[in-house]
Protein backbone atom coordinates (compact mmCIF):
# COMPACT_ATOMS: atom_id res chain seq x y z
CA UNK A 1 0.00 0.00 0.00
CA UNK A 2 1.25 3.49 -0.92
CA UNK A 3 2.47 5.47 2.08
CA UNK A 4 1.45 8.83 0.62
CA UNK A 5 -1.74 10.35 2.04
CA UNK A 6 -3.66 12.36 -0.55
CA UNK A 7 -4.75 15.74 0.78
CA UNK A 8 -8.20 16.72 -0.49
CA UNK A 9 -8.92 20.34 0.39
CA UNK A 10 -12.55 21.46 0.58
CA UNK A 11 -12.05 24.99 1.94
CA UNK A 12 -13.88 26.52 -1.02
CA UNK A 13 -16.83 24.13 -0.82
CA UNK A 14 -17.47 22.83 2.69
CA UNK A 15 -15.46 25.60 4.31
CA UNK A 16 -17.33 28.37 2.54
CA UNK A 17 -20.65 27.01 3.80
CA UNK A 18 -19.72 28.34 7.25
CA UNK A 19 -19.32 31.95 6.11
CA UNK A 20 -21.81 34.70 6.83
CA UNK A 21 -21.29 36.11 3.32
CA UNK A 22 -20.22 34.40 0.10
CA UNK A 23 -16.77 34.96 -1.30
CA UNK A 24 -16.45 36.74 -4.64
CA UNK A 25 -15.07 34.91 -7.67
CA UNK A 26 -11.82 36.88 -7.31
CA UNK A 27 -11.49 35.97 -3.62
CA UNK A 28 -12.11 32.29 -4.37
CA UNK A 29 -9.47 32.41 -7.07
CA UNK A 30 -6.97 33.94 -4.62
CA UNK A 31 -7.62 31.14 -2.13
CA UNK A 32 -7.44 28.46 -4.83
CA UNK A 33 -4.04 29.70 -5.98
CA UNK A 34 -2.78 29.75 -2.38
CA UNK A 35 -4.04 26.19 -1.84
CA UNK A 36 -2.31 25.16 -5.07
CA UNK A 37 0.98 26.64 -3.76
CA UNK A 38 0.40 24.71 -0.55
CA UNK A 39 0.67 21.51 -2.57
CA UNK A 40 -2.73 19.89 -2.07
CA UNK A 41 -3.48 17.00 -4.41
CA UNK A 42 -7.20 17.67 -4.90
CA UNK A 43 -9.18 20.84 -4.27
CA UNK A 44 -12.96 20.77 -4.13
CA UNK A 45 -13.99 24.27 -5.13
CA UNK A 46 -17.76 24.41 -5.24
CA UNK A 47 -21.22 23.01 -5.94
CA UNK A 48 -21.87 24.27 -9.51
CA UNK A 49 -25.59 23.51 -9.70
CA UNK A 50 -26.31 25.58 -6.59
CA UNK A 51 -25.97 29.02 -8.20
CA UNK A 52 -24.60 30.81 -11.28
CA UNK A 53 -21.94 32.39 -9.04
CA UNK A 54 -20.70 29.02 -7.84
CA UNK A 55 -20.68 27.70 -11.41
CA UNK A 56 -18.60 30.68 -12.56
CA UNK A 57 -16.09 30.39 -9.72
CA UNK A 58 -15.60 26.65 -10.35
CA UNK A 59 -15.11 27.38 -14.05
CA UNK A 60 -12.55 30.14 -13.39
CA UNK A 61 -10.58 28.00 -10.95
CA UNK A 62 -10.65 25.03 -13.35
CA UNK A 63 -9.21 27.33 -16.01
CA UNK A 64 -6.46 28.69 -13.72
CA UNK A 65 -5.21 25.92 -11.42
CA UNK A 66 -2.72 23.52 -13.00
CA UNK A 67 -0.82 21.73 -10.24
CA UNK A 68 -3.74 20.45 -8.15
CA UNK A 69 -6.67 18.48 -9.52
CA UNK A 70 -9.89 20.51 -9.36
CA UNK A 71 -13.06 18.84 -8.11
CA UNK A 72 -16.70 19.88 -7.77
CA UNK A 73 -19.57 18.41 -5.79
CA UNK A 74 -22.86 16.95 -7.04
CA UNK A 75 -25.78 15.15 -5.50
CA UNK A 76 -26.57 11.76 -7.03
CA UNK A 77 -28.65 13.58 -9.63
CA UNK A 78 -27.88 13.84 -13.35
CA UNK A 79 -28.43 17.61 -13.52
CA UNK A 80 -25.93 18.17 -10.70
CA UNK A 81 -23.33 15.93 -12.32
CA UNK A 82 -23.82 17.58 -15.71
CA UNK A 83 -23.30 21.01 -14.11
CA UNK A 84 -20.04 19.77 -12.58
CA UNK A 85 -18.83 18.46 -15.91
CA UNK A 86 -19.69 21.72 -17.68
CA UNK A 87 -18.04 23.92 -15.04
CA UNK A 88 -14.91 21.76 -14.86
CA UNK A 89 -14.48 21.44 -18.62
CA UNK A 90 -11.64 24.04 -18.85
CA UNK A 91 -9.42 21.86 -16.63
CA UNK A 92 -6.99 19.42 -18.24
CA UNK A 93 -8.17 16.76 -15.79
CA UNK A 94 -10.82 16.96 -13.11
CA UNK A 95 -12.76 15.00 -10.51
CA UNK A 96 -16.52 14.78 -10.02
CA UNK A 97 -17.57 14.09 -6.44
CA UNK A 98 -21.09 12.73 -6.03
CA UNK A 99 -22.81 11.70 -2.82
CA UNK A 100 -25.96 10.35 -1.23
CA UNK A 101 -27.02 9.68 2.35
CA UNK A 102 -26.72 6.14 3.67
CA UNK A 103 -27.62 6.26 7.39
CA UNK A 104 -31.04 5.04 8.51
CA UNK A 105 -32.02 8.44 9.87
CA UNK A 106 -31.16 10.13 6.57
CA UNK A 107 -32.61 7.45 4.31
CA UNK A 108 -35.88 7.16 6.21
CA UNK A 109 -36.47 10.70 7.44
CA UNK A 110 -34.72 12.92 4.88
CA UNK A 111 -34.91 10.97 1.63
CA UNK A 112 -37.94 8.82 2.57
CA UNK A 113 -36.80 5.91 0.39
CA UNK A 114 -35.79 2.29 0.74
CA UNK A 115 -32.08 1.55 1.00
CA UNK A 116 -32.23 -0.44 -2.24
CA UNK A 117 -33.46 2.71 -4.02
CA UNK A 118 -30.57 4.71 -2.55
CA UNK A 119 -28.14 2.06 -3.72
CA UNK A 120 -29.53 2.20 -7.26
CA UNK A 121 -29.29 6.01 -7.32
CA UNK A 122 -25.66 5.85 -6.20
CA UNK A 123 -24.70 3.32 -8.86
CA UNK A 124 -26.42 5.35 -11.59
CA UNK A 125 -24.75 8.57 -10.42
CA UNK A 126 -21.27 7.04 -10.49
CA UNK A 127 -21.82 5.54 -13.94
CA UNK A 128 -23.17 8.84 -15.26
CA UNK A 129 -20.19 10.77 -13.84
CA UNK A 130 -17.80 8.31 -15.52
CA UNK A 131 -19.08 9.55 -18.90
CA UNK A 132 -17.21 12.81 -18.26
CA UNK A 133 -14.09 11.76 -16.36
CA UNK A 134 -12.28 8.67 -15.17
CA UNK A 135 -11.77 10.32 -11.76
CA UNK A 136 -15.02 9.90 -9.82
CA UNK A 137 -15.41 10.07 -6.06
CA UNK A 138 -18.47 8.74 -4.26
CA UNK A 139 -19.40 9.64 -0.67
CA UNK A 140 -21.69 7.80 1.72
CA UNK A 141 -23.11 10.78 3.60
CA UNK A 142 -23.42 10.16 7.35
CA UNK A 143 -21.36 6.98 7.03
CA UNK A 144 -20.46 7.23 10.71
CA UNK A 145 -24.06 6.38 11.63
CA UNK A 146 -24.72 3.93 8.79
CA UNK A 147 -25.26 0.23 9.70
CA UNK A 148 -22.04 -1.53 8.77
CA UNK A 149 -23.74 -4.10 6.51
CA UNK A 150 -25.35 -1.34 4.46
CA UNK A 151 -22.11 0.64 4.36
CA UNK A 152 -20.12 -2.35 3.09
CA UNK A 153 -22.76 -3.03 0.46
CA UNK A 154 -22.78 0.59 -0.73
CA UNK A 155 -18.99 0.85 -0.93
CA UNK A 156 -18.77 -2.38 -2.93
CA UNK A 157 -21.45 -1.27 -5.41
CA UNK A 158 -19.93 2.21 -5.86
CA UNK A 159 -16.53 0.72 -6.70
CA UNK A 160 -18.14 -1.79 -9.05
CA UNK A 161 -19.91 1.09 -10.82
CA UNK A 162 -16.61 2.88 -11.42
CA UNK A 163 -15.82 5.06 -8.39
CA UNK A 164 -12.06 5.49 -8.11
CA UNK A 165 -12.28 7.08 -4.66
CA UNK A 166 -14.85 6.20 -2.01
CA UNK A 167 -15.25 8.62 0.85
CA UNK A 168 -16.43 7.66 4.34
CA UNK A 169 -17.64 10.85 6.05
CA UNK A 170 -18.36 11.30 9.73
CA UNK A 171 -20.81 13.97 8.62
CA UNK A 172 -22.07 14.98 12.05
CA UNK A 173 -18.84 14.41 13.99
CA UNK A 174 -20.43 11.63 16.05
CA UNK A 175 -17.79 8.90 16.20
CA UNK A 176 -14.72 8.57 18.41
CA UNK A 177 -11.31 7.47 17.03
CA UNK A 178 -11.40 3.82 18.09
CA UNK A 179 -14.95 3.49 16.76
CA UNK A 180 -14.22 5.26 13.47
CA UNK A 181 -11.01 3.32 12.93
CA UNK A 182 -13.02 0.14 13.57
CA UNK A 183 -15.55 1.08 10.88
CA UNK A 184 -12.74 1.60 8.36
CA UNK A 185 -11.09 -1.69 9.35
CA UNK A 186 -14.35 -3.56 8.77
CA UNK A 187 -14.64 -2.06 5.30
CA UNK A 188 -11.12 -3.23 4.42
CA UNK A 189 -11.90 -6.69 5.78
CA UNK A 190 -15.36 -7.15 4.28
CA UNK A 191 -15.53 -5.31 0.93
CA UNK A 192 -14.04 -7.67 -1.67
CA UNK A 193 -13.10 -5.03 -4.27
CA UNK A 194 -11.89 -2.34 -1.87
CA UNK A 195 -8.35 -2.50 -3.26
CA UNK A 196 -9.69 -1.07 -6.54
CA UNK A 197 -10.34 2.39 -5.06
CA UNK A 198 -8.71 4.92 -2.76
CA UNK A 199 -10.56 5.06 0.54
CA UNK A 200 -11.05 8.56 1.91
CA UNK A 201 -12.44 10.14 5.08
CA UNK A 202 -14.20 13.45 5.70
CA UNK A 203 -14.56 14.13 9.42
CA UNK A 204 -16.47 16.93 11.10
CA UNK A 205 -15.51 18.46 14.41
CA UNK A 206 -18.75 18.51 16.42
CA UNK A 207 -17.07 16.68 19.31
CA UNK A 208 -13.62 18.11 18.60
CA UNK A 209 -12.41 14.81 17.11
CA UNK A 210 -12.15 15.52 13.38
CA UNK A 211 -8.35 15.40 13.27
CA UNK A 212 -8.10 12.46 15.69
CA UNK A 213 -10.63 10.44 13.68
CA UNK A 214 -8.78 11.20 10.44
CA UNK A 215 -5.47 10.04 11.90
CA UNK A 216 -7.13 6.89 13.26
CA UNK A 217 -8.40 6.20 9.74
CA UNK A 218 -5.05 6.52 7.98
CA UNK A 219 -3.52 4.19 10.54
CA UNK A 220 -5.79 1.40 9.27
CA UNK A 221 -5.47 1.99 5.54
CA UNK A 222 -7.20 5.20 4.45
CA UNK A 223 -5.11 7.14 1.94
CA UNK A 224 -7.08 10.35 1.44
CA UNK A 225 -8.02 12.93 4.08
CA UNK A 226 -10.59 15.61 3.30
CA UNK A 227 -9.92 18.80 5.22
CA UNK A 228 -10.00 22.60 5.19
CA UNK A 229 -7.56 25.40 5.93
CA UNK A 230 -7.98 26.49 9.56
CA UNK A 231 -10.58 23.72 9.96
CA UNK A 232 -13.41 26.01 8.79
CA UNK A 233 -16.69 24.40 7.83
CA UNK A 234 -20.26 23.57 8.80
CA UNK A 235 -21.14 23.94 12.51
CA UNK A 236 -17.96 23.23 14.51
CA UNK A 237 -15.90 22.88 11.35
CA UNK A 238 -13.93 20.24 9.49
CA UNK A 239 -10.68 18.39 9.90
CA UNK A 240 -7.89 20.98 9.94
CA UNK A 241 -5.53 20.68 6.97
CA UNK A 242 -2.56 22.21 8.77
CA UNK A 243 -2.99 19.92 11.76
CA UNK A 244 -3.13 16.63 9.84
CA UNK A 245 -0.28 17.75 7.58
CA UNK A 246 1.99 18.53 10.53
CA UNK A 247 0.96 15.40 12.44
CA UNK A 248 1.98 13.26 9.48
CA UNK A 249 5.25 15.20 9.10
CA UNK A 250 6.17 15.43 12.79
CA UNK A 251 5.24 11.80 13.55
CA UNK A 252 6.38 10.23 10.28
CA UNK A 253 8.70 7.96 12.24
CA UNK A 254 5.67 6.51 14.05
CA UNK A 255 3.03 6.55 11.32
CA UNK A 256 5.23 5.88 8.29
CA UNK A 257 3.10 8.21 6.14
CA UNK A 258 3.73 11.45 4.27
CA UNK A 259 1.95 14.08 2.15
CA UNK A 260 2.90 16.39 -0.69
CA UNK A 261 2.15 19.51 1.34
CA UNK A 262 4.63 22.39 1.15
CA UNK A 263 4.65 22.99 4.88
CA UNK A 264 6.37 26.37 4.73
CA UNK A 265 3.26 27.73 2.95
CA UNK A 266 0.93 26.82 5.82
CA UNK A 267 1.03 30.10 7.77
CA UNK A 268 0.65 32.29 4.68
CA UNK A 269 -2.32 30.27 3.44
CA UNK A 270 -3.95 30.30 6.87
CA UNK A 271 -3.67 34.09 7.10
CA UNK A 272 -5.13 34.59 3.63
CA UNK A 273 -8.12 32.34 4.32
CA UNK A 274 -8.70 33.97 7.69
CA UNK A 275 -8.56 37.45 6.15
CA UNK A 276 -10.76 36.81 3.10
CA UNK A 277 -13.30 34.74 5.03
CA UNK A 278 -13.32 37.19 7.97
CA UNK A 279 -12.84 34.26 10.35
CA UNK A 280 -10.11 35.05 12.90
CA UNK A 281 -7.94 32.13 13.97
CA UNK A 282 -8.17 31.49 17.70
CA UNK A 283 -4.95 32.31 19.53
CA UNK A 284 -4.45 28.78 20.85
CA UNK A 285 -5.17 27.06 17.53
CA UNK A 286 -2.60 24.34 16.85
CA UNK A 287 0.04 25.14 14.22
CA UNK A 288 -1.27 28.55 13.07
CA UNK A 289 -2.67 30.23 16.20
CA UNK A 290 -0.96 33.35 17.49
CA UNK A 291 0.24 31.46 20.56
CA UNK A 292 1.26 28.24 18.77
CA UNK A 293 4.95 29.17 18.98
CA UNK A 294 4.67 31.58 21.89
CA UNK A 295 6.03 30.94 25.38
CA UNK A 296 5.11 32.86 28.55
CA UNK A 297 6.22 30.59 31.39
CA UNK A 298 9.61 31.55 32.77
CA UNK A 299 10.65 27.90 33.04
CA UNK A 300 9.64 27.24 29.43
CA UNK A 301 11.38 30.38 28.21
CA UNK A 302 14.59 29.42 29.98
CA UNK A 303 14.45 25.98 28.36
CA UNK A 304 13.77 27.49 24.94
CA UNK A 305 16.80 29.76 25.18
CA UNK A 306 18.99 26.76 26.00
CA UNK A 307 17.52 24.41 23.36
CA UNK A 308 14.34 25.03 21.38
CA UNK A 309 13.40 21.35 21.28
CA UNK A 310 12.85 21.39 25.04
CA UNK A 311 9.38 22.85 24.45
CA UNK A 312 8.83 22.85 20.66
CA UNK A 313 8.25 19.68 18.66
CA UNK A 314 8.45 21.56 15.36
CA UNK A 315 10.02 24.85 14.36
CA UNK A 316 7.93 27.90 13.49
CA UNK A 317 10.00 28.23 10.31
CA UNK A 318 8.78 24.80 9.18
CA UNK A 319 5.26 26.20 8.73
CA UNK A 320 6.31 29.61 7.45
CA UNK A 321 6.37 31.57 10.71
CA UNK A 322 9.47 33.71 11.14
CA UNK A 323 10.38 32.91 14.73
CA UNK A 324 9.31 31.75 18.16
CA UNK A 325 7.85 34.42 20.44
CA UNK A 326 8.91 34.65 24.06
CA UNK A 327 6.15 36.73 25.63
CA UNK A 328 7.39 39.05 28.36
CA UNK A 329 5.07 38.56 31.32
CA UNK A 330 5.41 38.56 35.10
CA UNK A 331 6.42 34.89 34.79
CA UNK A 332 9.47 35.69 32.63
CA UNK A 333 12.84 35.35 34.33
CA UNK A 334 15.96 37.50 34.30
CA UNK A 335 17.56 35.29 31.67
CA UNK A 336 14.75 36.12 29.23
CA UNK A 337 15.01 39.87 29.90
CA UNK A 338 18.76 39.72 29.36
CA UNK A 339 18.27 37.81 26.10
CA UNK A 340 15.64 40.28 24.87
CA UNK A 341 17.85 43.28 25.69
CA UNK A 342 20.69 41.68 23.73
CA UNK A 343 18.37 41.19 20.75
CA UNK A 344 17.56 44.92 20.96
CA UNK A 345 21.26 45.74 20.71
CA UNK A 346 22.17 46.41 24.35
CA UNK A 347 25.32 45.20 26.07
CA UNK A 348 25.25 43.87 29.64
CA UNK A 349 27.10 47.02 30.71
CA UNK A 350 24.36 49.29 29.33
CA UNK A 351 21.94 48.59 32.16
CA UNK A 352 21.52 47.28 35.68
CA UNK A 353 19.75 43.95 35.22
CA UNK A 354 18.40 43.79 38.78
CA UNK A 355 16.91 47.29 38.59
CA UNK A 356 15.49 46.75 35.11
CA UNK A 357 14.00 43.41 36.13
CA UNK A 358 12.33 44.93 39.21
CA UNK A 359 10.83 47.72 37.07
CA UNK A 360 9.77 45.16 34.48
CA UNK A 361 7.92 43.03 37.06
CA UNK A 362 6.09 46.08 38.39
CA UNK A 363 4.94 46.98 34.87
CA UNK A 364 4.06 43.38 33.97
CA UNK A 365 1.85 43.09 37.05
CA UNK A 366 -0.08 46.15 35.86
CA UNK A 367 -0.47 45.48 32.13
CA UNK A 368 0.10 41.75 31.65
CA UNK A 369 2.27 41.45 28.55
CA UNK A 370 5.25 43.78 28.16
CA UNK A 371 6.61 44.63 24.69
CA UNK A 372 10.04 45.66 23.47
CA UNK A 373 9.17 49.36 23.45
CA UNK A 374 7.95 49.04 27.04
CA UNK A 375 11.25 47.46 28.05
CA UNK A 376 13.25 50.25 26.45
CA UNK A 377 10.96 52.84 28.02
CA UNK A 378 11.81 51.37 31.42
CA UNK A 379 15.48 51.66 30.57
CA UNK A 380 15.06 55.39 29.99
CA UNK A 381 12.74 55.89 32.96
CA UNK A 382 9.79 56.74 30.73
CA UNK A 383 6.51 56.09 32.45
CA UNK A 384 3.96 54.27 30.32
CA UNK A 385 1.13 56.63 31.20
CA UNK A 386 3.18 59.61 29.98
CA UNK A 387 3.27 58.19 26.46
CA UNK A 388 0.03 56.29 25.93
CA UNK A 389 -2.24 59.15 24.94
CA UNK A 390 -0.01 61.62 23.11
CA UNK A 391 -2.58 61.64 20.30
CA UNK A 392 -6.25 61.89 21.13
CA UNK A 393 -9.33 62.66 19.01
CA UNK A 394 -11.37 65.36 20.75
CA UNK A 395 -14.00 65.59 18.03
CA UNK A 396 -14.85 63.96 14.71
CA UNK A 397 -17.67 64.17 12.21
CA UNK A 398 -18.12 62.42 8.88
CA UNK A 399 -20.52 63.19 6.06
CA UNK A 400 -21.16 60.65 3.33
CA UNK A 401 -23.83 60.19 0.70
CA UNK A 402 -24.58 57.85 -2.18
CA UNK A 403 -22.37 58.60 -5.18
CA UNK A 404 -20.44 61.32 -3.35
CA UNK A 405 -17.01 61.55 -1.78
CA UNK A 406 -17.10 61.36 2.01
CA UNK A 407 -15.84 64.29 4.09
CA UNK A 408 -14.31 63.97 7.56
CA UNK A 409 -13.45 66.74 10.03
CA UNK A 410 -11.45 66.16 13.20
CA UNK A 411 -9.99 68.01 16.16
CA UNK A 412 -6.85 66.13 17.17
CA UNK A 413 -4.90 66.71 20.36
CA UNK A 414 -1.13 66.14 20.07
CA UNK A 415 0.40 66.52 23.49
CA UNK A 416 -0.58 70.04 24.55
CA UNK A 417 -1.48 71.16 21.01
CA UNK A 418 -4.75 70.89 19.10
CA UNK A 419 -5.24 70.80 15.36
CA UNK A 420 -8.38 70.88 13.21
CA UNK A 421 -8.29 69.16 9.82
CA UNK A 422 -10.75 68.14 7.09
CA UNK A 423 -10.32 65.74 4.19
CA UNK A 424 -12.32 63.93 1.53
CA UNK A 425 -11.97 60.29 0.66
CA UNK A 426 -13.41 57.26 -1.05
CA UNK A 427 -15.69 56.37 1.85
CA UNK A 428 -15.97 57.61 5.44
CA UNK A 429 -13.03 55.64 6.86
CA UNK A 430 -10.72 56.72 4.05
CA UNK A 431 -11.74 60.36 4.60
CA UNK A 432 -11.17 60.05 8.36
CA UNK A 433 -7.74 58.49 7.91
CA UNK A 434 -6.73 61.19 5.42
CA UNK A 435 -7.76 63.89 7.91
CA UNK A 436 -5.76 62.25 10.71
CA UNK A 437 -2.74 61.87 8.42
CA UNK A 438 -2.84 65.61 7.71
CA UNK A 439 -2.86 66.35 11.44
CA UNK A 440 0.14 64.27 12.50
CA UNK A 441 3.80 64.58 11.67
CA UNK A 442 4.22 60.89 10.90
CA UNK A 443 4.66 59.27 7.48
CA UNK A 444 2.77 55.96 7.60
CA UNK A 445 0.78 53.60 5.42
CA UNK A 446 -2.27 51.54 6.36
CA UNK A 447 -1.36 48.00 5.30
CA UNK A 448 -4.37 46.11 6.70
CA UNK A 449 -7.79 47.05 7.99
CA UNK A 450 -10.88 45.08 8.94
CA UNK A 451 -14.10 45.44 10.89
CA UNK A 452 -15.70 42.67 12.94
CA UNK A 453 -18.85 42.46 15.02
CA UNK A 454 -18.38 42.02 18.76
CA UNK A 455 -21.99 41.96 19.86
CA UNK A 456 -25.51 41.05 18.81
CA UNK A 457 -28.29 43.34 17.67
CA UNK A 458 -28.36 46.86 16.31
CA UNK A 459 -26.45 48.28 19.26
CA UNK A 460 -23.68 45.66 19.10
CA UNK A 461 -20.08 46.80 19.24
CA UNK A 462 -17.91 46.99 16.15
CA UNK A 463 -14.18 46.35 16.41
CA UNK A 464 -11.75 47.91 13.96
CA UNK A 465 -8.37 46.22 13.57
CA UNK A 466 -5.62 48.00 11.69
CA UNK A 467 -1.99 47.40 10.78
CA UNK A 468 0.10 50.51 10.04
CA UNK A 469 3.57 50.38 8.49
CA UNK A 470 6.12 52.96 9.65
CA UNK A 471 9.79 52.83 8.70
CA UNK A 472 9.50 49.17 7.77
CA UNK A 473 7.88 48.17 11.07
CA UNK A 474 4.29 47.05 11.53
CA UNK A 475 2.14 48.44 14.34
CA UNK A 476 -1.22 46.92 15.21
CA UNK A 477 -4.09 48.83 16.77
CA UNK A 478 -7.74 48.29 17.50
CA UNK A 479 -10.77 50.34 18.43
CA UNK A 480 -14.11 49.30 19.88
CA UNK A 481 -17.32 51.35 19.66
CA UNK A 482 -20.97 51.09 18.64
CA UNK A 483 -20.05 53.36 15.71
CA UNK A 484 -17.61 51.70 13.29
CA UNK A 485 -16.24 55.08 12.16
CA UNK A 486 -15.40 55.96 15.76
CA UNK A 487 -13.86 52.50 16.25
CA UNK A 488 -11.77 53.01 13.11
CA UNK A 489 -10.49 56.33 14.41
CA UNK A 490 -9.61 54.79 17.76
CA UNK A 491 -7.70 52.00 16.02
CA UNK A 492 -5.53 54.40 14.01
CA UNK A 493 -4.86 56.62 17.03
CA UNK A 494 -3.84 53.49 18.97
CA UNK A 495 -1.17 52.72 16.36
CA UNK A 496 0.00 56.34 16.12
CA UNK A 497 0.56 56.45 19.88
CA UNK A 498 2.65 53.28 19.57
CA UNK A 499 4.67 54.87 16.75
CA UNK A 500 5.20 58.05 18.77
CA UNK A 501 6.41 55.94 21.67
CA UNK A 502 8.87 54.12 19.37
CA UNK A 503 10.08 57.47 17.95
CA UNK A 504 10.72 58.87 21.41
CA UNK A 505 12.66 55.80 22.53
CA UNK A 506 14.71 55.82 19.32
CA UNK A 507 15.64 59.47 19.88
CA UNK A 508 16.67 58.76 23.47
CA UNK A 509 18.82 55.83 22.36
CA UNK A 510 20.63 58.06 19.87
CA UNK A 511 21.11 60.74 22.51
CA UNK A 512 22.50 58.20 24.98
CA UNK A 513 24.83 56.84 22.32
CA UNK A 514 26.09 60.32 21.42
CA UNK A 515 26.93 61.05 25.07
CA UNK A 516 29.13 57.96 25.32
CA UNK A 517 32.82 58.43 24.55
CA UNK A 518 35.33 55.68 23.70
CA UNK A 519 36.81 56.00 27.17
CA UNK A 520 33.46 55.74 28.87
CA UNK A 521 31.81 53.03 26.81
CA UNK A 522 30.41 51.42 29.91
CA UNK A 523 28.25 54.42 30.77
CA UNK A 524 24.63 53.55 31.24
CA UNK A 525 21.78 55.42 29.46
CA UNK A 526 20.51 58.39 31.42
CA UNK A 527 18.20 57.43 34.25
CA UNK A 528 19.47 53.91 34.84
Amino acid sequence: MDNKVIIFDTTLRDGEQALNASLSVHEKLQIAQAIERLGVDIMEVGFPVSSPGDFESVQQIARTVKNSRVCALARAVEADIQACADALKPAEAFRIHTFISTSDVHVQQKLRKEFSDIEAMAVHAVKFARRFTDDVEFSCEDAGRTPIDNLCRMVEQAIKAGATTVNIPDTVGYTVPTEFGGIISQLFNRVPNIDQAVISVHCHNDLGLAVANSIAAVQVGVRQIECTVNGIGERAGNCSLEEVAMILKTRENLLGLHTGIQHQEIARTSKLVSHLCNMPVQLNKAIVGGNAFSHSSGIHQDGMLKASNTYEIMTPESVGISKTKLNLTSRSGRHVIKHRMASLGYQDSDYDLEQLYADFLALADKKGQVFDDDLEALLFNIQQQDMQDFYHIDYLTVQSGSGEFATASIKLASGDKQQIESATGNGPVDALYRAIKQAVDIEFEVSDYKISNKGAGEDGLGQADIVVTWQGRNFHGFGLATDVIEASGQALIHTLNSIHRAETISALKKEAGAKQSPSSSTNKPQGV
